[in-house]
């Protein structure tokens, strides 16, 4: 049932993926040590891009999207890490009020919400779904795509405890991430809100994750004797950006050119033929918003008037001032010709599954997460954690298992991120 996967793959990640493999005992007693010094967000997805020659994460989501999206048969792992995390949490916790997107219109999202619903229900927890949408006043059913349906209620404060007519919950999951600012009707409460309001995007930015990464990178390197940038890609950063105004070009330019020829000196050493780019994105946000491609300084210099509409602004309109520059990983993994790239989720530290996140209409160095994407449910045959060392490298368990061990590493860059910005 798993999709066949295409991938042109040269020497340098078949040797990664046998060395993780090789390492497995020191990696994962390393990675149970660090969870005993950092505490893990509740749930977590990262995409990652596998170029043949590098499998690095590119994003890290604390506020994951697509449970409908897993594949069914490891629901059992979903619930049984659902367990351990509230365990670690609010042992004594009963009751879970979940509060979404207010994405009513977004069946699909409101699917997510549905399966993460049923995932807290199967872990022990009473649960209801509150909504912060001011002209939702009364108990809404939601009707969705696959024939279920969703409940909707208002969210109601009462002193300092949030809850639902009838309803006071132990613990507030949010599946919101919080673009636009921190609603007042969150703030100072008492019961554990979970991932905290600093995980959100109104406070939270991509650099400072990536600033843990390459720490956790350079530690996990030294550690099974690699070179970081196998796993790493390069980054900067600019402030005081305005596209609209076309302030900060010149800092766009200056990083793009630094990274782009960072990037060739490696490539250059590894007998790369490719042709390196770089992925100029908005500091904080999601949904794809507020990213393109660059293979030239001089393409951040002459932005036209719909690129720089299109960059200018991120989800609910919020404007961009903060920009990522990042070294671009090519994905050349494809599903029926279709480019794709992993996407691993996690709840607690443990790997739950995962899909491909593909594109019909985009080459291998362009962003996926735009319209037109589809999503391959089936793409973990095995649990990542299950690899078979006297296999090839690149078989299916072990490249699964290879994906899981990189997305981990995410996860305890963003462990690090979020003490750090508490």
């Amino acid at each position: 049932m798993v999709p066949h996967l295409t991938t042109a793959l040269s020497g340098a990640l078949r040797e990664l993926e046998k060395r993780i493999l090789e390492a497995m005992p020191a990696i994962e007693h390393w990675l149970r040590s660090a969870w005993q010094e950092h505490a893990t967000p509740l749930y977590t997805s990262v995409d990652l891009r596998n170029s043949g020659f590098k499998l690095a994460p590119v994003d890290t989501n604390l506020f994951p999207g697509g449970f409908n999206n897993l594949n069914p048969e490891f629901m059992p792992l979903c619930v049984q890490a659902m367990m351990s995390a509230i365990e670690k949490i609010c042992p004594d916790a009963r009751g879970a009020l979940l509060i979404p997107e207010n994405h009513t219109r977004n069946l699909y999202y409101l699917q997510n919400v549905a399966a993460l619903a049923y995932i807290l229900r199967q872990s022990g927890m009473n649960v209801r779904i509150g909504t912060l949408i001011p002209e939702i006043d009364s108990p809404t059913e939601i009707g969705l795509p696959n024939g279920e349906s969703l409940l909707l209620e208002p969210v109601r404060r009462s002193g300092n405890r949030l809850g639902l007519e009838g309803f006071d919950p132990c613990i507030v999951l949010l599946n919101n991430d919080l673009s636009s600012g921190v609603p007042e009707i969150l703030r100072n409460i008492e019961q554990s809100v979970l991932p905290p309001l600093h995980a959100g995007w109104a406070t939270r930015r991509k650099s400072n994750h990536f600033s843990a990464y390459n720490e956790v990178a350079e530690e996990f390197s030294r550690l099974i004797g690699i070179d970081p940038w196998l796993i790493n890609p390069y980054f900067e950063t600019c402030f005081k950006v305005d596209f609209q105004e076309r302030v900060g070009e010149e800092c766009l330019a200056s990083h793009v050119e630094g990274i782009l020829d960072k990037t060739k000196k490696k490539y250059a050493e590894y007998g790369i033929k490719e042709a390196p780019f770089v992925i100029v994105k908005a500091d904080a946000g999601t949904y794809g918003m507020g990213v393109m491609s660059v293979r030239n300084p001089d393409e951040v210099r002459g932005l036209n008037r719909k690129q720089r509409n299109k960059m200018a602004v991120i989800k609910e309109g919020m404007p961009v001032s903060h920009v990522l520059i990042q070294e671009g990983v090519h994905t050349f993994e494809s599903i029926n010709e279709a480019v794709a790239e992993p996407v691993v989720y996690m709840i607690d530290h443990f790997v739950v599954g995962g899909f491909y996140r593909v594109h019909t209409g985009r080459g291998t160095d362009e962003n996926l997460n735009a319209p037109g994407m589809h999503f391959v449910p089936l793409a973990f045959e095995t649990a990542c954690s299950l690899p078979d060392y006297k296999a090839n490298p690149d078989t299916i368990m072990n490249r699964f298992y290879a994906y899981g061990v990189v997305a981990r590493l995410a996860l305890l860059a963003a462990s690090i991120e979020l003490e750090r910005t508490a």
